[in-house]
């Protein structure tokens, strides 16, 4: 019999922690939440005190069984994670298993190392129902604005759709930056910069004014005609840069997509990995202090590998007050183990989490900075060259990104410099900078929407839901014209560059825009960026036992509520944005613009009237508030008759949910980047021929008689009877295969899970 069973949330937890325990324990796992509100149905009785009703979700009853049976006449040890969420598992493990809350064993650490798991088990508590109340406050009230929320969106906007309170303000914070960048008219100066000779070698520096326009600019530049250059001054000033803090949750999500590449997502379940497996501490936290211990074993590393006056001890007071996570910065559990991992995506993010760790107890790195100031003769402006030499390397020497050295000639005030070029260039001022996904989380953090352990999945949720993209955008030419000074005379010349392109951002989609601004004017509070902020100082009241969760859950509910119950007021029209671009000329019906069930379309007809309205797709790449009338009406002529294939099939142009294509007969072929109006039937044969040839190197075998097909797929060789498909075994030979063989996998595979929209009924 067991006589002590340890509860954790994951195998992988589950293995490291049973090798630092003796044979008198038992180390199990719970595979995460074991009981939760049900899917279907709100389950929260908003008449009595918002009383949740919780189950045990159908995959966890076998996992609930097993730990009923194990936990018999043991001495049970609830540790899940440090943080609210890991409270919540073990208050939920203790109702699921029939504990009693008030005797039952509770032990943390952030970090999973043998030392602090034997500490923790000296050092048992009970569950802080405080920290349950506020993570089963967060629950109930993200299942109020969903539940009674998302039916509004289905009604008003399009089915389907989800609201969340902190995924519908994560989506807005992207929705007004593209509209600032949108609606942003860019500055332009012009930036002079010079090149001097010293001792054959060059000086480049920068005028210390821009000018507004080219006259001016083009005055200045005829001013250095015969003008003459002198050194005006040498300045020299010691200067210092220091190490960052240790990581929370938000700054290694960001400092790995600015340094690996990472995702967000991608980020987390790396960091949960080497967490699981005792190489780091905790990594959902919004603290930024370490322990005294981390802080002297970093002492020793840094004085024993690179020597005394590399060390700076240093702690780092958390910037958020109500930091609620885990209670120290994310660092490595043995600062002597340089590398860690189980494959090379893992080691890179430790590596990372070592050299930040590490950097935060290292002295600061020691420059000189140089500024040599140059006079005109003929002009009150000066050019300005700088350059910075590291005097001592600190910090620098594990934790990179310092600067090269820009050694500065020596040169003495009033001596003679000769000019070798002049030249001045038209620069922009540049919109504000598109969300990534790490500097959406910094955003978040700023603006205190939601805590550590939401960020990841709120942005994975709003690309899920179709709200926002991750993409690549396309730049844009645009002309820049440069003046330039030479053999006494000003040339001018307008070159072309590429603005605007960018990598990797959050784009958000028509839906999203639509879905804002409903939002904004009917449920102002719910994407408020100081209420939602609010609601987060709320929980931390609540976890700090300052508030009852009942209270602040019926706090918020006398508002919101009223306002649901308004929306049925709110008319579809005013709902889909339409608008009414004027009349068709040959029908007199209204032209408008109006989101719909696939995105932004156009209509004409009203829809209220006997004769069915027409439909046509939004001109490529225009936006709902923008099209024309003009745009709509050529749209109105598609689909279009391009011309006919060589055996004189009809080719019909045209622009669909997933952009322009052309039709013959039931086969579809997408001709991007093509405009479906100015398509010509050479280009469109010529792309339904190789849509013809890809098609034919689909099948590997055709079983006319059963309907069989042994496809090339996008993930290797399978075989379809068209209602279910079967993997093909590695040892066969897909074209080799026999009819009677395909048939027998084919009977012998699952069938396809239906699709299956679920549809909730309105809160009584």
């Amino acid at each position: 019999m067991t006589k002590n069973l340890v509860i954790v949330e994951s195998p992988a937890k589950a293995k490291t922690i049973e090798k630092f325990l003796g044979k008198d324990f038992t180390v199990k796992s719970s595979f995460g939440h074991i009981r939760d509100l049900p899917k279907k149905g709100l389950n929260i009785d908003i008449q009595n005190d918002f009383a949740p009703t919780y189950d045990i979700s159908l995959d966890k009853k076998k996992v609930v069984s097993e730990l009923k049976s194990a936990a018999k006449g043991a001495e049970v040890w609830l540790a899940s994670d440090e943080d609210r969420e890991g409270e919540a598992i073990a208050w939920h493990l203790s109702e699921a298993l029939g504990l009693d809350a008030s005797k039952t064993k509770r032990i943390v650490f952030h970090e999973i190392t043998k030392t602090a798991i034997e500490n923790a088990v000296k050092n048992p508590r009970t569950i802080d129902k405080n920290l349950v109340d506020a993570q089963q406050a967060r629950r109930i009230l993200d299942r109020l604005v969903g539940y009674e929320l998302s039916p509004v969106l289905w009604k008003k906007v399009r089915p389907g759709l989800s609201a969340g309170r902190v995924q519908s303000v994560a989506v807005r914070l992207i929705v007004e930056r593209e509209r600032e960048i949108r609606e942003y008219t860019a500055e332009t100066k012009y930036k002079v910069s010079a090149v001097f000779n010293v001792e054959s070698a060059d000086l480049p520096a920068e005028l210390s004014t821009r000018f507004e326009s080219k006259d001016d600019t083009k005055q200045f530049l005829e001013a250095n005609i015969g003008a003459s250059y002198s050194v005006q001054s040498v300045e020299t000033s010691p200067g210092t840069r220091n190490p960052s803090a240790p990581f929370t949750t938000s700054t290694l999500q960001q400092e790995a997509s600015r340094r690996l590449g990472y995702g967000v997502k991608q980020t987390m379940t790396l960091a949960q990995r080497l967490y699981e497996a005792g190489h780091i501490t905790y990594m959902r936290t919004d603290s930024t202090t370490l322990s005294g211990f981390a802080i002297k074993a970093a002492e020793d590393h840094i004085t024993r590998e690179y020597g005394k006056e590399y060390h700076k001890l240093r702690q780092f007071k958390t910037k958020n007050e109500s930091a609620q996570e885990a209670h120290e910065a994310i660092r490595p559990t043995d600062f002597g183990k340089l590398s860690a991992g189980a494959d090379a995506q893992q080691k890179k993010l430790y590596e990372l989490i070592w050299r930040r760790s590490i950097a935060s107890q290292m002295a600061p790195a020691s420059i000189d900075k140089t500024e040599i100031k140059i006079a005109i003769s003929s002009r009150k402006e000066y050019f300005s060259a700088k350059g910075e030499v590291l005097k001592f390397d600190g910090f620098l020497k594990v934790y990179g990104g310092g600067k090269d050295d820009v050694i500065l000639p020596a040169l003495s005030e009033g001596q003679n410099l000769e000019r070798s070029s002049l030249s001045a260039t038209q620069v922009f001022s540049r919109a504000p900078a598109r969300y990534s996904e790490a500097s959406l989380v910094k955003a978040l953090e700023e603006n205190g929407i939601g805590r550590p352990s939401t960020y990841a999945p709120t942005i994975s949720t709003i690309q899920a839901r179709e709200y926002v993209i991750k993409a690549d955008v396309e730049g844009r030419e645009r002309q820049v014209e440069t003046l330039t000074l030479e053999n006494d005379t000003v040339s001018e010349e307008t070159k072309t560059e590429i603005t605007g392109a960018d990598r990797n951002k959050l784009l958000p989609t028509a839906l999203a825009d639509v879905t804002t601004d409903f939002l904004v004017k009917h449920f102002p509070s719910v994407v408020d960026y100081d209420f939602t902020a609010r609601v987060e100082g709320n929980f931390d009241h609540v976890a700090e036992g300052k508030e009852t969760w009942v209270q602040m859950i019926k706090d918020f509910y006398k508002d919101f509520h009223p306002l649901v119950e308004s929306s049925a007021d709110i008319s579809r029209e005013e709902s889909t944005q339409t608008r009414v671009l004027g009349s068709d000329p040959k029908s007199g019906k209204p032209i408008m613009a109006r989101y719909g069930r696939y995105g932004p379309m156009l209509q004409r007809g009203e829809t209220e009237s006997e004769e069915k309205p027409d439909f046509a797709p939004m001109p490529e790449g225009v936006l709902l508030e923008e099209v024309t009338l003009e745009q709509a009406l050529e749209m109105f002529k598609l689909p279009r008759l391009v011309g006919v294939t060589e055996d004189g099939k009809d080719i019909k142009a045209n622009i669909g949910r997933f952009g322009p294509y052309i039709q013959v007969e039931k086969l579809y072929v997408s001709i991007k980047p093509h405009d479906p109006m100015k398509i010509t039937e050479e280009e469109a044969r010529e792309l339904y021929a190789k849509k013809l040839e890809a098609e034919a190197n689909k099948y590997i075998q055709i079983f006319e008689k059963s309907g069989i097909k042994v496809v090339n797929g996008p993930y290797g060789p399978y075989i379809t009877d068209g209602k279910k498909n079967a993997r093909i075994p590695k040892s066969v030979d897909p074209a080799k295969i026999t009819e009677a063989e395909a048939k027998e996998l084919v009977d012998k595979a699952p069938a396809k899970k239906k699709r299956v929209i679920r549809r909730t009924k309105k809160a009584s």
